[in-house]
């Protein structure tokens, strides 16, 4: 018969919260359902999937984890690119952003579709780089404006499982955020290496994740000093002026960083801050307005 996807989607619940209790609580059913769900998912397997005391994962229950994101994100992107084609999702304009994707070609592209179908149904949204592509991939948003580091010829890796297809908004030179006053404030341009023994934000959604910076200079350093969790890029100028860590931003969006904060431009070459259109699947005519309008604002400043 095969997995069932409710069965799978409980399992996931199940070992994401480490109880059957809580588990049904957040799905909405009776523990003794989970636990139903649970044993037919086993039987269909043919293994044991979760040890019950503490509730944790055996080896194949593990193994069945590594895969089941993906399988459930492809099964929600098939149901939300059915739903376009159908129809039923016409007139939608959710937007997922991430906190330093390139604001003023967005803003441009968004007012222009705004006047062309003044009565879209528009709703834009901050989120994390991973939940943004996620949010498109899941049917959950038409078009996620996404940033991150690349090397001037390779697109963003984007973290989905699903198939997305992805254009090009606006590259960036980078720049590392030091408090005023730091030994190196005063240089005109600074590499990465010599700043890879500082602590650092651990702020993945806000400013460049630790794990590219860690990829770009083939190091294991730049450790972090406290993680920061969520979009917000003021928080993270508040947090380096505080001196609790450093970070590195698009250097056009931190030409005015706020009080106590200095923006020194990366000398490291090759690497820009990117921008990225990213969609899954058919496009309904709004979406498509406003990807030309992104694909248009290219050769604007930014």
């Amino acid at each position: 018969m095969g997995v069932d996807p409710q069965q799978l989607r409980t399992f996931v619940s199940v070992v994401r919260l480490a109880s059957f209790s809580a588990a049904a609580r957040e799905l909405g059913y009776t523990q003794s359902a989970v636990s139903q769900q649970i044993a037919a998912l086993e039987q269909e397997l043919r293994a044991p999937l979760l040890e019950r005391r503490p509730v944790a994962p055996t080896e194949a229950g593990a193994r069945l984890l590594e895969h089941a994101p993906g399988i459930l994100l492809r099964l929600d992107a098939a149901r939300a690119d059915v739903a376009r084609v159908g129809g039923s999702a016409r007139g939608l304009l959710r937007v997922a952003v991430t906190a330093l994707a390139a604001p003023r070609p967005l803003a441009r592209a968004l007012a222009a579709t705004r006047l062309a179908y003044p009565r879209a149904e528009l709703t834009v949204s901050l989120v994390g780089r991973t939940s943004a592509v996620t949010a498109v991939a899941a049917g959950e948003a038409e078009l996620a404006v996404v940033d991150g580091v690349a090397a001037a010829s390779d697109p963003l890796a984007l973290p989905a499982a699903a198939p997305v297809s992805a254009l090009r908004v606006a590259e960036q030179p980078l720049a590392v955020l030091l408090p005023a006053g730091h030994p190196l404030s005063g240089r005109r341009r600074i590499r990465l290496a010599s700043l890879q023994d500082a602590f650092w934000l651990d702020a993945p959604d806000a400013s460049v994740p630790l794990t590219e910076l860690r990829a770009a200079t083939g190091s294991d350093a730049f450790p972090p000093s406290m993680a920061l969790v969520g979009p917000s890029a003021d928080a993270v100028t508040e947090c380096v002026a505080a001196g609790l860590g450093l970070a590195v931003v698009p250097a056009g969006g931190a030409s005015a960083p706020g009080e106590g904060v200095v923006a020194v431009p990366l000398a490291d070459a090759g690497l820009l801050h990117r921008t990225e259109a990213v969609w899954s699947g058919s496009r309904a005519e709004v979406v498509d307005h406003l990807v030309a309008g992104l694909a248009d604002a290219r050769a604007e400043p930014l």
